[in-house]
């Protein structure tokens, strides 16, 4: 079987989640500067089977998109021409950086690493894989 991978996609930086082969657990994988984000996945790619990818597409709470959603369409364009094979699905973001930072004030880390924003958006990538696979179109 193969992984699956979240993005919390973001202007500076991406959070990355994946899934174990048997697409049991998600688990957090990496934090990487945006612009680094097509290198990274495509070594990730050369070494792991990835059969569907997860991307957190922020809206408003009203529908409308945010800033951020035309970048995530752009990058998108751009994903399914390099990566044709791989199945892409849009997962609501709604206050994943708020839970976020919810589980790790949680874990009971220091101050100074609950201010590191890079885990913020590792964490975020995980919430939205989670609830990717929770979701009914998952369990189709």
């Amino acid at each position: 079987m193969s992984r699956i991978i979240a993005l919390d996609y973001g202007s500076k930086r991406t959070g990355i989640a994946v899934t174990d082969p048997l697409r049991i657990v998600p688990t957090g994988l990496d934090t990487i500067e945006t612009k680094n984000l097509f290198p990274f996945l495509n070594e990730y790619f050369s070494k792991e089977n990835v059969g569907i990818i997860v991307i957190g597409y922020p809206t408003h709470l009203d529908g409308n998109d945010t800033y951020l959603t035309k970048e995530i369409d752009e990058f998108l364009k751009i994903f399914v021409t390099k990566y044709p094979h791989i199945i892409v699905f849009k997962q609501s973001e709604w206050f994943t950086s708020k839970q976020a930072k919810a589980v790790i004030l949680q874990s009971g880390i220091s101050k100074s690493k609950r201010r590191d924003k890079s885990l913020i958006d590792k964490i975020s990538a995980v919430i939205i894989l989670e609830e990717f696979m929770q979701s009914k179109i998952y369990k189709i």
